[in-house]
């Protein structure tokens, strides 16, 4: 694979195929953290980390464990199991290093465990990109998988911080009564969400016009 290819999954992954605006994965800490910038931010931030560190310990399990040993059947359970040793590392580590967004965070840090859109990363990686490992060899696989992993998780950042901007502003404003809360939430996420429609074949013609 070229760097033109590797731009093209990170891009693609951040503006055509966003995993919680185009595919819907993690629309709970989406919807849940979104009110204020910080804890947008933050919990964006540690999302990527987890989806890269995630993927970069999966694949090989993927790879010389589960697939060498024809274990397949265990790839959730043990990718769970990995997830949720590294939301424990950054719990403790924010818990003991930056207090105040760990209690921004709350009871959605541990609910990255069963994000979704973290454990949907570590699969499809495995999906997509261990057969390449055949035609490219482990290390391409391996590098795109994590280049997969990271537009991911900064996708899920920019969701995060364009959503809590969207939420701003229809907080400052006076919907009807019926839509208050979480109505109004909801048809806000999903004028965002159709907004990326708009860049769809945009990453592609680009990087095209690059190389």
């Amino acid at each position: 694979m070229s760097a033109a290819e590797f731009a093209t999954v990170f891009f693609n992954l951040i503006l055509v195929n966003n995993y919680v605006l185009v595919q819907f994965l993690g629309i709970c800490p989406f919807l849940g953290v979104s009110k204020k910038l910080d804890s947008s931010a933050g919990m964006g931030m540690a999302v990527i980390v987890v989806m890269v560190v995630a993927t970069a310990v999966t694949f090989p399990i993927q790879v010389f464990l589960l697939d060498a040993n024809n274990l397949g059947y265990m790839q959730t359970i043990v990718f769970i199991l990995v997830i949720a040793v590294l939301v424990q590392l950054i719990e403790i580590t924010l818990k003991k290093y930056i207090p105040a967004l760990y209690s921004s965070l709350g009871v959605y840090l541990p609910l990255i465990t069963t994000n979704c859109c973290v454990l949907g990363v570590t699969i499809l990686a495995a999906q997509d990109y261990v057969p390449v490992i055949e035609t490219a060899g482990f290390g391409v696989a391996y590098l795109a998988a994590l280049v997969c992993a990271a537009g991911a998780g900064v996708g899920f950042l920019v969701a995060m911080l364009l959503f809590c901007g969207v939420r701003q502003r229809v907080e400052a404003a006076n919907p009807p009564a019926s839509f208050k809360g979480l109505p109004i939430t909801l048809v806000s996420a999903a004028i965002t969400s159709m907004s990326f429609m708009g860049f769809g074949g945009l990453v592609e013609n680009i990087v095209n016009a690059l190389t």
